[in-house]
C-alpha cells in the first residue's frame, strides 16, 4: 500500500488545470510585479518567473479580477516556483480563472 503522502500527491495532481494567466506577484514590502501562471488549482499554482523566490518565502498573487492572495513559495525549478495558497481557492473562483485563461493553454 503506497504512503499516504503518495494519494495526497496523486489527488493534488489530478485536481491541477493548466492555464496561462497573466499575474501579479509581489514579495513583502515590495511592489507588485509582472508574471504568469501556468497550472493552478484550489490548493496553489505553478508560476513562471525571472524573480528570486525561497522556498518557504510569502508571496502575493494577484488573479485576474481579484484582490491580493497570500501563498507561499514551496518548491523552486528553472524559472518556476509551486506556491500553496494561504487559503485555499473557492471552487468558483477556479472555475473563473480557468475559463478567463488562455484556451491554448489548456490543449
Amino acid at each position: 500500500m503506497p504512503p499516504a503522502d503518495a494519494a495526497h500527491h496523486v489527488s493534488r495532481l489530478i485536481s491541477r488545470q493548466r492555464v496561462l494567466i497573466g499575474v501579479k506577484l509581489r514579495r513583502r514590502g515590495e511592489s507588485w510585479f509582472a508574471s504568469r501562471v501556468t497550472d493552478i488549482s484550489q490548493e496553489g499554482f505553478r508560476l513562471s518567473t525571472f524573480v528570486k523566490l525561497t522556498p518557504g518565502m510569502q508571496v502575493w498573487i494577484m488573479l485576474p479580477g481579484f484582490e491580493g492572495r497570500k501563498a507561499t513559495v514551496t518548491w523552486l525549478g528553472y524559472h518556476e516556483a509551486g506556491c500553496t495558497f494561504d487559503v485555499p481557492l473557492h471552487p468558483a473562483i477556479l472555475d473563473y480563472i480557468i475559463r478567463v485563461s488562455d484556451p491554448q493553454a489548456r490543449g
